[in-house]
């Protein structure tokens, strides 16, 4: 697992703080462009920052709920935007509160095994925060909105969860971490969007019955008041140590030329539906 985290550089592009003007559409978009550089091995293994404002991102199961307009009109009256992600996964809250990372990494001659990616961003995060003294666990949290087997807890209460996206010989392996905030209210949140969304109607795929007491954020369960700056510098002092070379850097050439047709792409998607 050390041996993904563990790269010659690291180029960190930090957009924790670009604020409102920054869309989510926008941050998949980048995350693609990043696999296509760092898989043709362009750019250097990324370590990508992101913070949203008042956004609801669905996964493509969600766009099959019965009522999905009016789940949507749901969020927007509560002041949320709502698009449809290119990764797995089901809903999810992204606030001010919740810090996103991607870790883009080449896939090389063997490729990255699926479960060596989850395993790569689990380490990082007990890394970052071992001096809690806390099990960081890696498994489903039933209850809990997008639950998947690597669900990230600690006494059974879920503040994180994992994605991936491959494309073109790279890999981006993309966490939320719930900072600070009400881990609870925000799962409460998305309990209303499916009860409106799915109304009581049978459908094919099972949708999550959410029990919100089982999230919470980083500074509930460790009872400290986190700032997304201060999970920052954890993040930038692990990937220092795993690396020989860690700068800050932002977009190369080739991949300004190629953001264009990758957000074009997932604004196609999200018209579509």
């Amino acid at each position: 697992m050390e041996g993904l985290l563990r790269q010659p550089e690291w180029r960190i592009i930090d957009q924790s703080t670009a604020g409102r003007h920054f869309q989510a559409l926008q941050s998949f978009g980048t995350d693609d462009t990043l696999c296509a550089s760092v898989g043709s091995g362009q750019a250097p293994a990324t370590a990508r920052t992101w913070v949203h404002h008042n956004t609801i991102v669905l996964g493509i199961q969600d766009t099959k709920l019965p009522f999905l307009n009016e789940g949507r009109q749901f969020l927007e009256a509560q002041g949320y935007q709502s698009i449809v992600r290119n990764s797995g996964g089901l809903a999810v809250v992204l606030d001010e509160g919740v810090l996103n990372i991607s870790l883009i990494l080449p896939e090389k001659e063997k490729g990255i095994d699926i479960n060596r990616g989850y395993d790569t961003m689990w380490q990082l995060i007990q890394d970052m925060f071992a001096e809690y003294n806390k099990s960081i666990e890696a498994r489903e949290i039933v209850g809990s909105y997008c639950p998947g087997s690597y669900d990230l807890s600690i006494d059974g209460k879920k503040f994180a969860g994992i994605s991936q996206r491959r494309l073109k010989k790279g890999v981006a392996v993309q966490i939320y971490l719930c900072v600070n905030g009400s881990g609870s209210k925000r799962a409460q949140f998305i309990k209303q969007f499916y009860e409106i969304a799915k109304n009581e109607q049978q459908t094919k795929f099972t949708f999550p019955e959410i029990v919100p007491e089982v999230m919470a954020s980083l500074s509930e369960l460790l009872e400290t008041p986190f700032t997304i700056s201060d999970v920052m510098l954890r993040l930038l002092n692990q990937l220092k140590k795993n690396s020989d070379h860690l700068y800050s850097g932002v977009l190369n050439e080739l991949e300004l030329d190629l953001l264009p047709g990758y957000y074009q792409r997932i604004i196609e998607r999200n018209e579509k539906i």
